[in-house]
């Protein structure tokens, strides 16, 4: 296992175990005080511990080495990982807003509020904020897709917290079970646009947005002895983490070995700038001059 999914599964080991600490507090207070709100989050909280469960599984998967059967690597898992986040998050607030309606239809006063309890979701609060900024430390340094996502979805269980605990401190002190229900709608949208997020991150990555605009890259090409023409040039992956660059190349010569040593300093000079990256460099004669930096939409075109 190499260093990087290493440490990445250390952090996820570590959130697993606090996550369900979380989880168990958050759960035995929601039981004690009855709060709709609190059980809402304690929901959340389930599914923290599952993408830890699910992070770490697809963390292992998702090793950059490529084989028989994977080319390409298997970066892509960690992208999968992260939407199946998303998938988590929008069932969890199905039945945030489910329990809500349900309770709003039937109506009772069933909250009752006690200082230590709030005490406990305080330090439960605390914890949320330790890990997620733990984690996004963590993720931001190692460019792990998956723990930047699952920082996201803990920071957002720390927002939900807070108006728990608002909701809470409410009814302890002025009795009003109603803040409970009506905390409980915010919560979700909070779960919904956590989840929508993690998916417009992660999403460009698996159907091969451009990672990097083909200008940027011919501009740097373009500058080495020998280039004459680069174009159609094309590139996927997470910049950072894996690059993959394809493009066509004109060279100043007609000697194998010459136009060899040109396309080797053209991927020297690119790695100087997005290494670890992959190159496929289609080596063309001068009359295949081509302005065409990158590929064009042709799809309204007849």
């Amino acid at each position: 296992m190499s260093t990087y999914h290493a440490q990445v599964q250390k952090v996820l080991v570590m959130t697993l175990v606090l996550n369900l600490a979380v989880m168990t507090l958050k759960f035995i207070v929601g039981l004690l005080t009855g709060s709709l709100s609190l059980l809402a989050d304690a929901l959340h909280s389930v599914t923290d511990s599952i993408n830890n469960v699910l992070g770490l599984f697809t963390s292992r998967l998702s090793s950059p080495q490529p084989d028989r059967d994977h080319p390409y690597g298997h970066h892509k898992y960690e992208a999968i990982g992260a939407l199946g986040i998303a998938a988590f998050l929008g069932v969890t607030c199905f039945e945030i807003l489910q329990t809500a309606i349900g309770r709003i239809v039937e109506y009772e006063e069933l909250v009752e509020v006690k200082g230590f309890e709030l005490w406990l979701l305080v330090i439960v609060l605390g914890i949320n904020i330790g890990v997620a900024y733990y984690e996004r430390y963590v993720g931001n340094r190692l460019k792990s897709p998956i723990l930047v996502a699952d920082a996201r979805h803990t920071m957002s269980d720390v927002w939900i917290t807070i108006l728990v605990i608002l909701g809470l401190i409410g009814i302890w002190v002025w009795d009003m079970q109603w803040i409970d229900i009506l905390f409980s709608f915010p919560v979700a949208l909070l779960v919904l646009w956590s989840g929508w997020t993690v998916v417009r991150e992660n999403l460009p990555w698996l159907v091969d947005e451009i990672a990097i605009a083909p200008e940027a890259i011919h501009a740097i090409v373009m500058q080495i002895p020998g280039v004459l023409n680069c174009h159609d040039i094309a590139s996927r992956g997470l910049l950072g983490r894996q690059i993959f660059i394809e493009m066509h190349l004109l060279v100043d010569t007609s000697d194998v070995e010459a136009a060899h040593q040109i396309t080797e300093r053209v991927e020297t000079e690119l790695k100087k700038f997005y290494n670890p990256v992959r190159l496929s460099i289609h080596i063309e004669s001068p009359s295949c001059f081509s302005e065409q930096i990158s590929y064009e939409d042709t799809s309204s075109n007849p």
